[in-house]
């Protein structure tokens, strides 16, 4: 199929192919003849398949065929919710990308930020709004939000939103707009929660997916390091040094490990920066623009943060921490290898993380190159037999012990880690 295939305006239509597409993905196949249909939908598809253009071009084409050149007053005919900034972000330039030969006029607004230029806009007109939850309840109970005359409602991220603890945000938008729209939910996961969302708020939805989460994992060369936890920060950065790994993606659980890593690589001169959710909107903002103009060296980020990360072409995903859903893991390292390019997963597995490893495998159902030939590999367990005499021999004295300790300080004083 073909994007000339979809009965799209031609105004659209030159805006895609100027982009270089010419056919639609999957998921724009399946979900935008739903969306012009006006039927409600439900889509399963992670980042990177194309999802936000699956919504954002039939979106601007129906409010193009309805709206036309009209220079009335602007009012809000279509909102996107969106669980962070950085989405949000994007999802704006998409529908810029994509209309930008129509009339309309589209709005980002988010919090962390003065809310005076977002009003000012407001107040000026928009067709289309994309708003993070919070700065949107705000901005209604201020009564700066009129959704009367609104036709399209995009859920988008709504596994993400549930996981922030944003559902119950969501549910206060919904009850805002009129019960007549056409409400688009999209989500990379599906669990029951969702589910039962997707039940409540939406009418009679189609429901579309697309590359069942685990195949993903088949196009990317994907590398297993075991280590043990107090060595994975000397394994990272002797691989950034030995590999001369450019533009990489370090994932970590924590916001506090996300912190440490960076600090570590810092101090062996590696250009490093994080970002979580302690960090305000506008330097988590800073970092991405500066990892994605290659100012920054290596990206350290948690499962969260990292969800509005869309970069093209980043060569390398490190799972410094697994995950401890299998599901994560894939999403993770499917923002590696896009578009046909090349990608590489490496993944550190600490003894603790061992049943995390094989949760993952036996959903990627991939075999994946464990390295062996590395500095830090796993300690035996049990100590070599011929060892044993030397072992029980030692001799328990203070003196001993206190020479021993202060010779293992110094050593460690000495590790980059």
């Amino acid at each position: 199929m073909l994007f000339e295939d979809l009965s799209l305006s031609k105004s659209i239509q030159r805006a895609v192919f100027e982009e270089g597409y010419t056919s639609p993905t999957p998921i724009q196949e399946k979900a935008i003849p739903i969306v012009l249909s006006g039927k409600d939908l439900v889509g399963c598809a992670q980042t990177g398949t194309g999802k936000t253009a699956a919504f954002a071009i039939p979106i601007i084409h129906n409010l193009h065929r309805m709206i036309g050149s009209s220079k009335k007053t602007k009012v809000i005919r279509c909102l996107v919710v969106t669980p962070t900034r950085e989405l949000a972000v994007q999802i704006g330039e998409s529908f810029d990308t994509y209309g930008k030969y129509t009339n309309l006029r589209q709005l980002t607004i988010f919090g962390g930020v003065s809310q005076v230029p977002q009003v000012d806009q407001l107040k000026k007109g928009v067709d289309i709004l994309i708003a993070t939850p919070g700065r949107l309840l705000d901005l209604h109970k201020q009564g700066f939000l009129d959704f009367d005359h609104l036709h399209f409602l995009v859920l988008d991220e709504s596994d993400l939103m549930l996981d922030m603890g944003f559902i119950n945000d969501v549910k206060k938008i919904v009850k805002l707009v009129p019960s007549n729209r056409q409400t688009l939910l999209f989500s990379a996961t599906m669990p029951l929660a969702i589910r039962e969302l997707a039940d409540t708020f939406l009418t009679k939805p189609e429901y579309v997916s697309v590359t069942p989460v685990s195949s993903t994992a088949e196009i990317i060369e994907q590398q297993i390091y075991f280590v043990d936890k107090e060595n994975k920060r000397g394994l990272l950065y002797h691989l950034i040094r030995n590999e001369n790994l450019k533009d990489v993606l370090v994932f970590v659980r924590t916001k506090h490990g996300a912190d440490n890593v960076v600090k570590a690589l810092k101090k062996q001169g590696v250009n490093a920066e994080a970002i979580h959710g302690d960090k305000s909107q506008t330097a988590r903002q800073r970092v991405l623009d500066s990892f994605k103009n290659k100012e920054i060296t290596v990206l350290v980020a948690t499962d969260i943060a990292a969800r509005g990360i869309d970069i093209e072409s980043l060569p390398f995903v490190i799972n410094f921490d697994l995950p401890n859903i299998p599901e994560t893991y894939v999403h993770r390292i499917g923002r590696t290898g896009r578009a046909g390019n090349n990608g590489v997963s490496i993944s550190f597995c600490g003894r603790d993380e061992e049943t995390y490893w094989k949760d993952i495998l036996k959903l990627i159902k991939v075999n994946v190159k464990t390295i062996k030939d590395h500095p830090f590999p796993w300690k035996e367990s049990v100590p070599n037999p011929e060892a044993k005499p030397d072992l029980r021999n030692k001799k328990k004295n203070n003196s001993g012990n206190k020479s021993r300790k202060s010779e293992g300080s110094k050593k460690n004083k000495k590790r980059w880690y």
